[in-house]
């Protein structure tokens, strides 16, 4: 083959074997799929199920960059919901009533317009295990977030956006990468903090890196607004006036229409029309960011390849959303456990089923590559290289006794 012909479009687009990054959309598909599975139910075993299964693929598959240690965080975070959550039915009572009562707070008394709203007084097993299983299912929603956060990189992402959504896509990335260059700052904090022989654990360690973590989040923020300014972001360019006003309505009309659909689908008779119109929405929505993206002047430079792995990755997030959505149809009470009266959650093997397909990207995934120095040091037994011997200078040349010495 010529070296001067390009190769042609296929196999430009096919990916190399051995390490690569996964489209990020394919992570965020699966992580959404697994999402959209914990909000259809309230089963603590399903909840943990789905949480477990995102932790494993985060550590299967998760990379050496800063952005990719973001998962405990998540992961601590929810924790924090979910004790804050049953604080909240322990301080503030709870809707459901239940007759378990396990002690009894003093109660505070409030004023004739706060009726409805108490602060103490009776604590039930039911509320507390409905306390518990929302703010499991919180949780579990954080977790799923976080690990796409952790294996999806924010500025892949950020390239696959269209055109149209480019300078919105900026502010979420933005915004998606705030708690992971937090965590960042606040491990190198506290590895300084070691480093000189300080504690890095307690109250007054937090309070003392809070202000270098500030400093270096306006740091970022000046360098992204000169490195935006420097690239030329928000230029666009010229169109025809009646190609604009086409995006502009077929892109409101779009949103319109999911709108309606959506809540057409919430209501218990929208079932008939919804569907049709989301449809509609859907692909007048899409054509409008398709024809909103000539307005964008934008290149990619090496695009993202969409391969055999990121459809498996996708299709098996999308599979557990459905399937469990599915099977929460076909029966409701073992996916939302009673509390009134209170009853042992179990385990469906359909539901185990299908939250397990989520752990299809943690072998179908490509290992990412490795950002760390991997250069080989030379072991003990082997030879060292002979040095070479320093330059000396030439010894001057004899001189003849006979001949006479000139003088300056």
């Amino acid at each position: 083959m010529d070296p001067t012909v390009p190769p042609p479009r296929a196999a430009r687009r096919r990916p190399a074997a051995g390490p690569r990054h996964l489209h990020p959309g394919a992570w965020w598909l699966w992580a959404l799929g697994l999402g959209a599975a914990a909000t259809r139910t309230t089963n603590p075993l399903v909840l943990l199920l789905l949480a477990a299964v995102a932790g494993y693929v985060v550590a299967a598959r998760r990379g050496d960059a800063p952005w990719s240690r973001s998962y405990g965080a998540f992961l601590r975070l929810g924790l924090l919901v979910l004790g804050i959550r049953l604080v909240f039915a322990v301080l503030l009572g709870s809707p459901i009533a239940g007759t378990h009562v396990l002690f009894t707070l003093p109660e505070v008394p409030l004023p004739t317009w706060a009726q409805g709203v108490r602060i103490g007084g009776r604590v039930t097993a039911e509320g507390l295990l409905a306390a518990l299983y929302d703010g499991l299912r919180l949780a579990t929603l954080l977790v799923c977030v976080g690990a796409a956060n952790a294996l999806a990189s924010p500025t892949r992402l950020l390239r696959t956006l269209p055109g149209a959504l480019y300078e919105a896509g900026v502010a979420v990335v933005v915004a998606m990468t705030f708690a992971p260059n937090l965590v960042a700052d606040v491990r190198r904090l506290r590895a300084a903090r070691r480093l000189r022989g300080r504690a890095d654990r307690g109250i007054a360690a937090v309070l003392s890196v809070g202000l270098p973590v500030l400093e270096g989040a306006l740091e970022r923020s000046v360098a992204l607004a000169a490195a935006m300014d420097t690239r030329g972001f928000g230029r666009t360019a010229a169109v025809p006036r009646r190609l604009a006003v086409l995006t502009t309505v077929l892109t409101l009309t779009g949103l319109l229409g999911v709108c309606l659909a959506a809540y057409g689908l919430l209501t218990a008779g929208g079932g008939g029309w919804a569907v049709p119109v989301l449809v509609i929405g859907l692909a007048a929505a899409f054509a409008g960011l398709l024809l909103g993206g000539r307005r964008s002047v934008r290149t990619r430079y090496r695009p993202d390849p969409w391969a055999l792995p990121e459809w498996l990755t996708a299709g098996s997030g999308i599979a557990v959303a459905v399937s469990t959505a599915w099977l929460a149809s076909l029966d409701p009470l073992a996916f939302a456990p009673t509390v009134v009266p209170p009853t042992a959650p179990v385990l469906p093997v359909a539901a185990a089923a299908a939250v397990l397909l989520g752990l299809v990207p943690a072998f179908a995934a490509p290992p990412p590559p490795a950002t760390t120095d991997t250069t080989v040091t030379p072991h003990a037994t082997d030879t060292p290289a002979t040095p070479a011997a320093p330059a000396t200078a030439a010894p001057p040349a004899p001189t003849d006794p006979t001949e006479p010495r000139r003088t300056s």
